[in-house]
C-alpha cells in the first residue's frame, strides 16, 4: 500500500468516521441478527434508511446520527477557533444541540440522544448546573464519537492530545477509566495518522511516549514490560491508573496474525468481545477490525456493521482508525457520493487536516 501523507490520512479518519456512523444508521442496535436479517437481508453493503419505530426512524439513508453531529459542532469549533477552546466548544453545545432536545431518548437531531447527553441536558437545563458540574457514569463511547477530532488535530503533540481529550471527555463522563480509555483510543489514532502501522510494535510505541512523560498513564515497568530494578522508584508520568488501555491494541494485534486465533466471519468480533454499548465492549473489536483490515476500509466498516448490537459506534471507530490508514483516497466512492452533506464534509475535513499538519511539531 503507498505512503498515506499526514493530511490525507486525516481526511480519511474523519470522513471514514462520518461515513461508519452513517452506513449503520438503519441497522442500528439490533441484538437479534435474525431480526436484522429479516430487516436488512444477509449483508448490509450501503446506506439504508431505519425501518418505523426503530431508533433515528425518520431519517433518510446516509444521514448521520446525532453522535455525527457532535462530531460536527467539535470540527466546526476547531476550525474557527484554530486550536481547541472549551469555552467555544461548551457554547455551541448548549445553542446548537441542547435548545433542540428534551432531555428523552427519541428526541434531537440525528435521532436517538445518547444516556451522557441526556444526562448533561437535564443537569444543564433543568438544574442550571455549569459545565464542569454535568458530567455522568456513562461507561460507553460518546466521548470518543467527538475527541477523534481532537486526536487527529493534535497528531504528533502527544500531550496537547492528552490534555484536550481528557479535558473534554470530564465534560460529560466522569468515570476514570473511561477518560483513559477515550485517551487511549486517541493516542492510537494519532500515530496511525502519523504513519505507524497497527501491528503488534503500537504498544511499545505509545509506552515510549508514557516513558518519556508526553502521556499521562502511569507506568512502573522497565523496557519490553521486564520488571523495574531493584531499589529503584517507579516512575509517574502521570494520573491514570495503568497503561493497559495503551497496551491492548498489539494484544488483538497479535491475535489477528495468530494462525491459531480464528474470528470467522469477522462480524462475529462483536460474539466475542460483545455486542453492547460499553467501551470495553467497542474498543477491542473496532481495535481487531482495524488491524485485521488495515488496507481495506469496505471490509472493516462492513464486518463493524454486520455485527450488530452497538454497530453505530464500533463501525465509526473503526472507520476513523482504518480511515487513517488508508486516506481519503482509500474510501470507496460511493460512500463518499451518498454521505448526506457529503461536500459540506469534505470541506470541514480538508480545512480540520491544513490546520492540524500547519500546527504539527
Amino acid at each position: 500500500m503507498a505512503q498515506v501523507s499526514r493530511q490525507q490520512a486525516i481526511i480519511g479518519a474523519l470522513m471514514g468516521a462520518w461515513i461508519g456512523d452513517a452506513l449503520a444508521l438503519g441497522p442500528h442496535w439490533y441484538y437479534d441478527l435474525e431480526a436484522m436479517r429479516r430487516d436488512y437481508g444477509p449483508w448490509i453493503s450501503d446506506y439504508s434508511a431505519p425501518k418505523e419505530g426503530r431508533y433515528h426512524a425518520g431519517l433518510p439513508a446516509g444521514h448521520g446520527s446525532q453522535a455525527a453531529y457532535i462530531l460536527d459542532l467539535m470540527v466546526d469549533s476547531l476550525i474557527e477557533c484554530g486550536a481547541y477552546d472549551e469555552a467555544d466548544f461548551c457554547r455551541r453545545m448548549d445553542e446548537q444541540l441542547l435548545q433542540r432536545i428534551d432531555g428523552t431518548p427519541m428526541a434531537g437531531p440525528g435521532g436517538y440522544t445518547s444516556q451522557s447527553i441526556r444526562d448533561t441536558w437535564h443537569k444543564r437545563i433543568e438544574q442550571g448546573l455549569p459545565w464542569g458540574q454535568v458530567a455522568g457514569h456513562a461507561d460507553t463511547t460518546e466521548a470518543i464519537e467527538r475527541t477523534l477530532a481532537l486526536a487527529l488535530r493534535y497528531a504528533g503533540d502527544p500531550q496537547g492530545l492528552a490534555h484536550s481529550i481528557a479535558s473534554n471527555t470530564r465534560l460529560t463522563q466522569n468515570d476514570e477509566t473511561v477518560v483513559s480509555m477515550t485517551v487511549a483510543y486517541g493516542a492510537i489514532l494519532a500515530l496511525l495518522v502519523e504513519g505507524e502501522p497497527f501491528d503488534t510494535q503500537l504498544s511499545g510505541k505509545l509506552m515510549q511516549r508514557v516513558k518519556s512523560g508526553q502521556l499521562p498513564f502511569h507506568a512502573v515497568t522497565s523496557s519490553q514490560l521486564a520488571p523495574p530494578a531493584l531499589g529503584t522508584e517507579p516512575s509517574r508520568a502521570g494520573r491514570f491508573a495503568s497503561p493497559d488501555a495503551l497496551l491492548t491494541p498489539s494484544c488483538i494485534a497479535a491475535a489477528v496474525v495468530d494462525p491459531g486465533v480464528q474470528i470467522e466471519p469477522a462480524w462475529k468480533v462483536s460474539l466475542v468481545y460483545g455486542m453492547p454499548c460499553a467501551i470495553y465492549h467497542q474498543l477491542p473489536a473496532a481495535y481487531y477490525l482495524a488491524a485485521r483490515y488495515h488496507d481495506d476500509f469496505a471490509s472493516a466498516v462492513l464486518h463493524a456493521v454486520n455485527g450488530g448490537g452497538q454497530n453505530q459506534a464500533r463501525a465509526m471507530l473503526t472507520a476513523a482508525l482504518v480511515g487513517a490508514q488508508v486516506g481519503y483516497a482509500g474510501i470507496p466512492q460511493r460512500w463518499l457520493d451518498g454521505l448526506i452533506a457529503g461536500q459540506d464534509k469534505l470541506a470541514m475535513a480538508e480545512r480540520l487536516a491544513a490546520q492540524a499538519v500547519a500546527a504539527a511539531p
